[in-house]
């Protein structure tokens, strides 16, 4: 026996509703051949008759009712998945997961969220903070559904560099500042050169976080001296504020924050801003809660485009 097929089981539900295979097969839209045809295959891959022909009507054997007993409950269950599957095409339902990094939890983040909530309500977006390299990882091994990276020209340590299967949607470019204190003798300079600083003390990230930094410098035949680390920009914007060092930082991470008295923030020259990306599984936009995660994203930030 190799069991049943739905087409057979609205074919009995129809007979048992409407008692013959005639008005069966208008209320199907199929020919009476058609219908009939099916019903003598099915019969014989089950194994027996589902239906007596009594005159001109028909009547279901104990099979058949058998068949018409279920057939309720079988027809609910997948007109219930079929509405299922149309509101999660139609509305992009269910749950997309994103990761992204700190200074885009103040910024990008609470945007994106706040716009799914208006533009899809049936979309619930579960968000987790992480660096690029974690986030990057979380992709790969399918903890989230889609990452929020950033990438500098000539790291090389760019974890975007080793990706295999994904796909890249760049969101916008992030400019990169310099942090001086007041009384730096380029304090009044609108873009400080690299280059100027080879003297100055630097407040670089943890060394797995300092990439960006070497490879500006070294593109100038500068080598940072690094007198200290951390990756919290408040705690960046203290020490140079206290006239420890210098420092770079994204301007997404200035964003929220207001710099402390007796710093400056500098344009960088030549620029050197950082790419702000989006990285899901190559095919991941064909699903439709990853395809609203991404367009949502582009409206948010298309103003960093402008």
């Amino acid at each position: 026996m190799n069991g049943l097929d739905l087409h057979t089981v609205r074919i009995v539900q129809a007979i048992a509703e409407h008692g013959s295979i005639t008005a069966a097969a208008d209320a199907l839209g199929y020919s009476q051949p058609a219908l009939s045809q099916h019903l003598r295959r099915a019969e014989g891959r089950l194994g027996a008759p589902l239906v007596l022909r009594s005159g001109r009507g028909v009547r279901l054997t104990e099979p058949g009712r058998v068949v018409a007993r279920h057939s309720g409950p079988i027809l609910a269950a997948l007109a219930a998945a079929d509405d299922e599957l149309l509101r999660l095409v139609e509305h992009a339902a269910g749950t997309v997961r994103v990761a992204a990094f700190p200074s885009a939890s103040s910024t990008i983040v609470p945007k994106l969220i706040a716009h799914l909530a208006r533009t899809h309500p049936d979309l619930r977006l579960v968000y987790t903070e992480a660096e690029p390299p974690e986030a990057l990882a979380m992709l790969t091994e399918g903890s989230v559904d889609v990452a929020v990276t950033f990438s500098y020209p000539g790291d090389p340590a760019d974890p975007h560099d080793n990706l295999v299967g994904t796909s890249t949607l760049r969101l916008f470019d992030d400019p990169v500042a310099v942090i001086l204190p007041d009384g730096h003798p380029l304090a009044g300079v609108s873009a400080v050169g690299l280059d100027q600083l080879g003297a100055d003390a630097w407040i670089a990230g943890c060394p797995l976080c300092r990439g960006h930094l070497l490879a500006a410098c070294g593109a100038l035949g500068v080598r940072p001296r690094i007198a200290h680390a951390t990756d919290n920009s408040v705690a960046v914007l203290g020490l140079v504020a206290a006239g420890v060092g210098v420092a770079l930082q994204p301007r997404l991470a200035l964003e929220p924050l207001e710099l402390p008295s007796g710093t400056n923030a500098h344009d960088v020259a030549p620029a050197s801003d950082r790419s702000v990306r989006a990285v899901h599984v190559r095919g991941g936009e064909g699903v439709p809660t990853v395809a609203a995660a991404l367009r949502a994203l582009q409206e948010v930030t298309a103003a960093r485009r402008a």
